[in-house]
């Protein structure tokens, strides 16, 4: 099973699948850089960046690698 697959049957039987993926998200980039967490799931890191910012992330203060 796919993931498309699987979020259209979470979302018929009623479970909402966009919070929980948007706080997954959030609590990857405050554990990880955020252009590591970006490169392992296929976001854009400037995406990933601003989750971070507004995550409160200090990812920002590390060196670049």
């Amino acid at each position: 099973m796919d993931s498309a697959t699987l979020g259209n049957r979470l979302t018929a039987a009623g479970v909402p699948t966009l919070n929980g993926r948007t706080a997954t998200l959030r609590q990857l980039v405050l554990q990880a850089p955020p252009s590591v967490v970006a490169g392992m799931l296929g976001y854009h890191t400037v995406h990933t960046e601003a989750v971070a910012a507004q995550a409160g992330g200090t990812w920002k203060k590390c060196a670049a690698g």
